[in-house]
């Protein structure tokens, strides 16, 4: 896939405000899931995403007229951009802080420059690679609490194990999303992604009978679905795919190092939420890795 050589300085802008509605959901998502099942949130979400994504798209590009090859593709973006990480990522955040979540997931661009290096062959060099193992590293710290020893004991709890899959599964998304980019647009390519997504997690919540359940919801629950619906997922979403395609995947998701700091800073100012010297030791180096995994994957000028 080809990308511009010098894209835009509002792609970079976007990038920006993408990573700071997507530290945002963190905190929204933290207080909707405390009074709601995660299933409904995430259905409601979805919902008021595909409605405004699905206006979008019939205003600027008329009905989509897609093939079942199309729904295949859209479908894999749904499953796992929408699906999976919704699940991981609210029932997540039943067990764990925002901030922490956060930067639990601050690694995925590791993964997705060693996933680059594994599946499509891309070069790794020594930095690059020292940039993932630190990114790794401080992933460790951060979900064992700055304890590694507690990895070994069986002490990390279901939640945090729930958010590495947040970070698997979005790491399959930029890739899918990558080999795409070319046969729909942005806009296009997240209403499919977000309309199949829907229709499982709605399936899902009507299993277990939880989407009408509304009984401890108060203001929280639905200012917190609107925010993850509009800002969250139709806006970051179709401007995290537009930059896909003009910088490429892994400078795109080099962006998302941005996510956890605006996570923490919201989630002390709105949450009062306080993390230990070695949680923030651990989202350091996560951070660090992730600068020194960009730079070195970066061409030279």
């Amino acid at each position: 896939m080809q990308t511009d050589s010098r894209p835009g300085t509002l792609t970079f802008v976007k990038l920006v405000l993408t990573a700071f509605f997507w530290g945002g959901t963190w905190i929204a998502g933290r207080s909707a899931v405390q009074e709601m099942s995660p299933l409904a949130v995430a259905s409601w979400r979805f919902l008021l995403a595909t409605l405004t994504l699905g206006a979008l798209l019939w205003r600027r590009e008329g009905l989509p007229r897609w093939s079942p090859r199309d729904w295949l593709v859209l479908g894999s973006l749904g499953l796992t951009g929408v699906f999976l990480y919704n699940v991981f990522f609210l029932y997540g955040l039943q067990h764990v802080e925002a901030g922490r979540g956060a930067l639990v997931v601050a690694f995925i661009p590791a993964i997705i420059a060693l996933a680059d290096w594994l599946v499509f062959r891309l070069p790794m060099p020594p930095k690059k690679a020292f940039g993932v193992a630190l990114a790794m590293a401080g992933c460790l710290l951060v979900v064992t609490r700055g304890q590694p020893a507690r990895l070994f004991l069986g002490e990390v709890g279901f939640g945090e194990w729930l958010l590495l899959g947040t970070a698997l599964s979005w790491t399959a998304y930029t890739l899918i999303n990558r080999g795409i980019t070319t046969r729909f647009s942005p806009l296009a390519m997240t209403f499919g992604g977000c309309l199949v997504g829907w229709l499982l997690l709605t399936a899902c919540a009507l299993a277990d009978r939880s989407l009408f359940d509304f009984s401890a919801a108060t203001w929280r629950a639905p200012t917190g679905i609107a925010f993850l619906g509009v800002f969250g997922t139709a806006v970051a979403f179709t401007w995290y795919s537009e930059a896909i395609g003009h910088v490429g995947s892994t400078r795109a998701a080099a962006f998302i190092n941005l996510v956890p700091v605006f996570a923490v800073l919201l989630g002390a100012l709105l949450l009062d939420e306080r993390l230990g010297a070695g949680v923030l030791g651990g989202g350091a180096a996560v951070l660090a890795g992730v600068l020194i995994t960009h730079r070195a994957g970066r061409p030279a000028a």
